[in-house]
């Protein structure tokens, strides 16, 4: 089964100043049999951060590290049928940012567990399974 790695966990770790490659070293020792993925959703959520950031060399740097991680983990576009699904989980009452429905969306469309710091959000979605990372 894929792991989706939602931006909180991303977020955290270079926080903390960790590579992309230590990041998915992290992963893999903790989810070995687990291919990791990327929504594109995560991706523009990583570019807004970076040019929200204080000063341009932050920004320089966020940039170079997103640009490294989708270079190394493969990413989920956001398809007509995600759309479907996000829009229909919406429609049934599930309350969160339309960015983490479309991540949720993204990990139950293709079959993926979600690694993620945003537990309690991440759970309204029915069906999808949290890995608390």
């Amino acid at each position: 089964m894929g792991l989706i790695l939602d931006s909180s966990v991303i977020i955290a770790a270079e926080r903390r100043g960790h590579s992309v490659r230590q990041i998915l070293e992290q992963v893999q020792a903790a989810h070995a049999e687990a291919e990791n993925a990327l929504s594109v959703v995560s991706i523009a959520e990583l570019v807004h951060g970076a040019f929200r950031a204080k000063t341009q060399d932050q920004a320089d740097r966020r940039l170079a590290f997103v640009e490294r991680l989708s270079t190394d983990v493969p990413e989920y576009p956001v398809t007509i049928e995600i759309a479907r699904l996000a829009g229909q989980q919406e429609a049934k009452g599930v309350q969160l940012a339309f960015e983490d429905l479309l991540i949720g969306a993204t990990a139950l469309h293709f079959g993926c567990q979600i690694a993620t710091l945003n537990v309690r959000d991440f759970q309204r979605v029915p069906g999808l399974t949290i890995v608390r990372f």
